[in-house]
């Protein structure tokens, strides 16, 4: 189960506050649970866990059991919500430092246009048993566009096999992909077309890249189907809280979140969660900017900023309970780094202790405090947080009074380029 204890943010809550937003997150959450809401088309992401489809788990198992055997690279191309939510997960839940037999390298591409990355990706590829998979629902999103064209002829200049070694993601009728599958015997995953990229995650968007990592994704899927299950049965559940003091610190004029971990790990995590919310509340210059940070690293440099920077910030920690560390500290006979005094306290405690402390620390510098923390690092337990936060920001959308499953503002900057690109149709 997670946890959520916001008790270190009501003191920057005026009277009353609390109590007159609930019934309008209670609100939001019903018109997320019972489809009435804006953009409701796209709650695809909440029926696939409601009827889990099985046959479709299990083709994906197969496949990655297969590639895990003869890969030595699996490749997934995408952008946004076609990679963010499956490297968060495999990050997450993979070893930081793999030994031995540990299957086949994940690498992204599409992600961006450097041609220096993609030179050096494709000499890093030769010699090397490759699988690829693109993931795009209309097959032409620039960044990844690029990447498979050059990776495709690639593979063709390599590989006699390369179609059975090339996996598409896509629409189920159109799209550049779907044209190329006339004449290629590409196997083919289907996006749901009610499933936007940022919710895509459960979906064979996310489920095949982390399941060729050797993670279990049964496990994952069914840890968000229970999530699902309960947060849409309550009315009195965490992410409905977590939506409403997001909504309402907005209201009182904070701009900014922080969303802070103290493992590693879940750097990928806080990565997805910036594109959800952000893409999800960022409209009509509402929402809160959403920023990831690691801590304690990021006390190093950031942390000056948000302990006694401007005061439009609200904090939330992402904790572990248990992160399956078992070292501790050892005596030293000469202490000439005075670190004694943590002799036989596992590293566990004392990050949980700069934990607190930091939270101590940016409340008393003015800064609400918020707190989530999940069991433990298991593919369950992500399985559970992922859905919690794509609960959340529906809440979250609704008080707000928007669509939360559009992103219309992504287009700007595509216009403009294209038209300094000149690609056809796009204007001078």
């Amino acid at each position: 189960m997670i946890s959520f204890d916001y008790s270190q943010s009501l003191s920057f809550v005026p009277k009353g506050a609390l109590e007159d937003i609930r019934p309008r997150a209670r609100a939001a959450h019903a018109s997320l649970v019972e489809g009435t809401g804006r953009g409701a088309e796209f709650l695809g992401w909440r029926e696939l866990l409601l009827e889990p489809d099985d046959a479709l788990i299990g083709d994906i198992e197969s496949v990655a059991s297969r590639i895990r055997e003869e890969a030595d690279v699996f490749l997934s191309i995408g952008i946004g919500g076609s990679y963010l939510g499956a490297r968060a997960v495999i990050d997450a839940l993979s070893p930081y430092f793999p030994a031995g037999e540990a299957g086949p390298e994940i690498i992204f591409a599409g992600t961006d246009m450097s041609g220096a990355y993609l030179a050096q990706l494709l000499r890093h590829l030769e010699g090397k048993s490759v699988f690829v998979n693109v993931i795009s629902k209309s097959g032409t999103t620039l960044e990844p566009a690029i990447a498979f064209r050059l990776v495709r002829e690639w593979m063709e200049r390599t590989f006699d096999d390369a179609d059975d070694r090339i996996i598409v993601t896509t629409d189920p009728d159109a799209g550049a992909l779907n044209a190329l599958l006339k004449t290629h015997s590409y196997r083919k995953y289907v996006i749901p077309p009610n499933v936007g990229g940022r919710f895509s995650v459960m979906t064979p968007v996310g489920l095949l890249p982390i399941a060729v990592a050797g993670i279990d994704i049964r496990s994952l899927f069914y840890g968000a189907v229970d999530a699902c299950r309960q947060l849409s049965t309550s009315e009195d559940n965490p992410a409905i809280a977590y939506g409403a003091l997001r909504g309402l610190f907005l209201e009182q004029g904070y701009s900014t979140e922080v969303l802070a971990t103290f493992e590693p790990a879940l750097d990928g995590i806080g990565a997805w969660w910036q594109q959800l919310y952000g893409e999800s509340e960022g409209k009509s210059h509402n929402g809160l900017f959403p920023v990831s940070l690691r801590y304690s690293t990021d006390l190093h440099s950031l942390g000056q900023y948000v302990q006694d920077g401007k005061r439009n910030i609200i904090e939330t920690f992402l904790l572990v309970s248990d992160d399956g560390g078992d070292i501790s500290v050892d005596h030293d006979q000469s202490n000439l780094d005075g670190l004694n005094y943590l002799v036989g306290k596992p590293l566990t405690e004392i990050n949980r202790k700069a934990y607190e402390g930091t939270a101590r620390a940016h409340v008393q510098g003015g800064v609400p405090v918020m707190t989530l923390e999940i069991p433990d690092m298991s593919a369950d337990s992500l399985g559970r947080l992922l859905y919690f936060f794509q609960h959340g920001v529906a809440v979250s959308g609704y008080l707000l009074r928007i669509n939360p499953f559009d992103q219309p503002g992504v287009e700007a900057y595509k216009r403009e380029m294209f038209r300094l690109l000149g690609k056809p149709g796009a204007g001078n």
